[in-house]
């Protein structure tokens, strides 16, 4: 199925995707602050930038959108249908690099946890992760 937009609208529409500060990440931030944790945000010394650092307790937390990371069994996380092979190579390399830096960070010492787009997208869904989250920060259970 061809495009429905030409190539400059396509460009246009892509150049507005953030990597930092999103909707998902936002929500999550706010509400963990709500409940006491404090945390730093895409600290650059870091593999992979994480978008929440928790210096105090060690560990970090990637906001990962699910089209973007490919959410395994996620209906967010389709592959396009125009230009496949641009989209499978590009993912691929999206999920290689999101492995690599979590080794990375691990190897450091640090504790590792994802939050997915679609685990915070609703208000339910959102009380689960944000349980699951911070009982990974404060080292009550694994993530």
């Amino acid at each position: 199925m061809a495009d429905i937009m030409s190539p400059e609208q396509r460009s246009e529409r892509m150049s507005r995707i953030h990597a930092q500060h999103t909707r998902p990440e936002l929500l999550l931030r706010h509400a963990l602050h709500a409940r006491g944790l404090r945390y730093r945000m895409h600290v650059t010394g870091l593999p992979g930038r994480p978008d929440l650092v928790f210096p105090r307790y060690g560990a970090v937390v990637f906001v990962h959108g699910c089209f973007w990371h490919q959410h395994t069994n996620c209906k967010v996380a389709k592959i396009p249908r125009s230009n496949t092979t641009f989209w499978e190579e590009k993912f691929a390399r999206n999920v290689q690099r999101d492995q690599s830096n979590v080794r990375q960070l691990r190897a450091l010492g640090w504790r590792v946890a994802v939050a997915w787009e679609c685990q915070i997208c609703n208000k339910a869904a959102l009380c689960r992760t944000l349980d699951r989250i911070e009982r990974f920060v404060r080292g009550t259970r694994s993530a």
